[in-house]
């Protein structure tokens, strides 16, 4: 009941007759492939079948609770993939960037809904000081007990 949607999102499937249980792949969505890729440069065990089993039993779940009826929402299967792709493909801690890299990273972020993680919720950035106050004519003293509970925040959230 939900073939067609499983080729929408680039999933090509083939059931023979002569085994009720056995489901041929015969495409898998390119960004299951980069996954694959990256994994096995990393030399890493091949993930593509159980990714797809994944998302198989996600749609047959789907299927099982909602009658077939529940569509248009990407599956979790493909999210967790392009979480995965996204964050391996991010700059990190520690690289160098150029000042045009800067302020071109900078400007993207302020478009994201969610700048200050990543896709699987891990800090992206960290304040590091406040320095709206030093244009103003007197300058106020730091707030210290209000930084360190905000060092202590980011530290547990960390973890």
């Amino acid at each position: 009941c939900c073939y067609k949607n499983l080729e929408d999102l680039g999933l090509e499937l083939s059931f023979p007759e002569t085994n009720s249980s056995l489901i041929l792949v015969r495409k898998v969505p390119m960004c299951f492939m980069e996954r694959e890729a990256n994994e096995l440069r990393r030399k890493r065990q091949p993930i593509t079948r159980s990714i797809v089993e994944e998302f198989i039993q996600e749609q047959i779940e789907l299927v099982q609770t909602t009658g077939g009826r529940a569509q248009g929402t990407l599956p979790l299967t493909f999210l967790k993939v392009l979480a995965s792709q996204a964050c391996h493909g991010a700059i990190k801690f520690n690289e160098h960037l150029t000042l045009e890299e800067t302020c071109r990273l900078i400007e993207a972020l302020s478009s994201c809904k969610l700048p200050f993680q990543c896709a699987h919720g891990r800090p992206s950035m960290l304040p590091l000081a406040d320095i709206d106050h030093l244009q103003q004519e007197k300058q106020p003293k730091p707030n210290l007990t209000r930084l360190r509970k905000m060092v202590r925040a980011w530290q547990l959230f960390g973890k």
